[in-house]
């Protein structure tokens, strides 16, 4: 049972929708299928674009904030996801922890917890009893989000601690946020994963924030199959992988990881992957090992799309001296793919007069005109009108 790194490369491609051009009555399926991060804000609209290329930035919106098809909200590692509102369950409570698991993306919170003298579950279920008011509110911007929640927790906390609630944050940015504030912006995350806050329509360059009943008038549910979806999701999107890397995606603790991965067991099997042990879902084995052609060959994808949250980067690109210029310690350029491998990097800048884009490639694929179309494709995308293409 081994498979190379070209069968792993050509199923990723299909099983992230990247094959070829979707249409918009797949857009469920597509934005389903592992979510797509926003962070950056507009990661997500990239995403979908290389996917769906016939859909236009106008109807992501309305798919987002006026149907309310899909739905944004911190999910797996605390990051924004964009995903069906009809799959809230797997990308939201199927990340709540069970018995002493501890939270993802609240490690950080300790230095808060120590200076209050409280520990995390006092202040969460705290901040629990506050959240309902925002089924009936909508509050723009992180930072005034943040502020707000602890105003109104204030009152509930014991009469010795609301002075230190509100002494400068230790975390940065003291003139703006407070202790309390920076405590609940850790917090947010399990808020989330319980439907008490998703992200509104954006209001500028400023989020807004509201309740997930607030926002689609209905509350989130738990299911028993929740937390199976999401590890089931991840090894259709990112098999054959480990237990490991589901723990490093999700950004969870390895006692949870290790329970959800579990709970499928009886659906997967082991292969090897350059000699080492990896499992696969068994629905899955027939299309692995016989890979069909994939109708595109060449794609430019944003910096943060799913398909190169693969934790296993060598199948993307063999050179590990190359993995430190696609992936980065803060904003990922776009990436060059060609075929299942990352053959390249790109980046664009919006200029008064319309949008400039560079692509630096390693390997020469003789496919400038392709790749000319389909910078211009982007820049027609996003609205804008390009300048110049520059390829080195």
């Amino acid at each position: 049972m081994d498979l190379s790194v070209e069968q792993i490369r050509n199923f990723r491609l299909y099983s992230h929708h990247l094959d070829k051009e979707y249409q918009k009555s797949d857009v469920v399926s597509l934005v389903g299928a592992c979510g797509m991060q926003n962070s950056p804000p507009g990661a997500w609209e990239t995403a979908l674009y290389n996917r769906i290329p016939q859909c236009g930035l106008s109807e992501m919106e309305d798919m987002l904030h006026k149907d309310k098809l899909l739905l944004q909200a911190w999910s797996f590692r605390g990051a924004p996801v964009v995903f069906p509102v009809c799959e809230s369950d797997a990308f939201l409570s199927s990340l709540i922890p069970e018995g002493n698991e501890p939270w993802i993306y609240t490690k950080g919170i300790g230095l808060g917890l120590e200076v209050l003298q409280m520990t995390l579950d006092e202040l969460l279920c705290t901040l629990k009893q506050v959240m309902p008011r925002l089924d009936d509110t909508v509050i723009v911007s992180k930072t005034t989000l943040d502020q707000t929640l602890a105003q109104w927790m204030l009152p509930l906390l014991p009469g010795e601690k609301q002075e230190l609630w509100n002494q400068p944050s230790m975390y940065g940015n003291p003139d703006k946020q407070t202790v309390g504030g920076a405590v609940v912006s850790f917090l947010l995350r399990p808020c989330a994963f319980n439907g008490l806050v998703v992200f509104g329509e954006r209001e500028g360059i400023s989020p807004s924030f509201t309740s997930y009943k607030g926002w689609t008038g209905n509350t989130l549910s738990l299911e028993e199959e929740s937390g199976k979806k999401i590890v089931r999701k991840f090894l259709h999107c990112y098999g054959p992988a480990t237990v490991d890397s589901f723990v490093s995606w999700l950004g969870c603790s390895g006692q949870q990881g290790r329970r959800m991965w579990k709970s499928i067991s009886e659906e997967t099997e082991p292969v090897t992957v350059f000699g080492k042990k990896a499992f696969i879902l068994s629905e899955d084995r027939e299309r692995l090992f016989s890979p069909e052609s994939c109708r595109r060959d060449l794609v430019l994808l944003g910096g943060h799309d799913p398909y190169l949250d693969q934790r296993d980067r060598c199948i993307l690109q063999p050179d590990k001296s190359l993995h430190k210029q696609i992936w980065r310690l803060v904003t990922n350029p776009g990436a060059v793919v060609y075929r299942g491998e990352v053959i390249g990097i790109w980046t664009s800048k919006k200029k008064g007069r319309g949008m400039e884009i560079s692509m630096t490639l390693w390997k020469d694929i003789y496919e400038e005109k392709k790749l000319l179309n389909l910078a211009e494709r982007y820049a027609d995308f996003r609205q804008e009108r390009i300048i110049s293409v520059e390829i080195k």
